[in-house]
């Protein structure tokens, strides 16, 4: 059990049956009434966002999420496989457990799988990941201001606002977490 009094972003917490990840939260001490602590929390297995209040000094269950590092191998059809990178243990995933992760997710690529009492909830990425432009129109010189962009399309399918200077062929660092360019690799 841990008290909401020590909630800390990224805390995995266990309510009403639920997997949660604190995703922020607040101390709230109005001048009348019982203090409260606010908090917006990430369901781990719908991927739903929650805001939800609890008095201050509640006690919420702990989840402890296990993390294993596995390899990613190919995709057959609407099933994803992974491998165990220590025990060579293969195991499938959905194409629904990972619709944003599909973005970034390239063979041989290593990932965490996230887990609790068995039941995989997910994979976690790296923050940033190398990937190669297939698509982009020439940039042209001209009337810009500063940080004109345009539209390239990478290897995995997904499309990212670039600078003009990016040409087809170009190895970008782009970020997980929001799908943003963030230099050239």
């Amino acid at each position: 059990m841990v008290s909401v009094n020590d909630f800390k972003t990224g805390l995995t917490i266990v309510v009403d049956n639920d997997l949660f990840t604190v995703i922020d939260f607040q101390h709230v001490k109005p001048g009348k009434g019982a203090a409260f602590v606010r908090s917006k929390l990430k369901n781990l297995r719908n991927g739903n966002v929650v805001e939800k209040t609890f008095r201050a000094g509640e006690n919420v269950g702990r989840a402890h999420i296990e993390n294993r590092e596995m390899q990613y191998l190919y995709a057959s059809g609407s099933e994803y496989t992974f491998m165990d990178t220590e025990t060579y243990d293969q195991i499938s995933l959905e194409e629904k457990q990972l619709k944003w992760e599909l973005n970034f997710l390239k063979e041989n690529m290593n990932i965490h799988i996230m887990s609790y009492q068995g039941e995989i909830l997910g994979i976690n990425l790296p923050n940033s990941v190398e990937l190669k432009v297939v698509e982009t129109e020439p940039g042209v010189k001209g009337n810009t201001a500063q940080g004109a962009t345009k539209s390239a399309k990478v290897e995995t399918g997904l499309n990212v606002q670039v600078p003009l200077f990016i040409n087809e062929n170009d190895v970008l660092l782009i970020d997980t977490r929001e799908g943003k360019y963030i230099s050239r690799a």
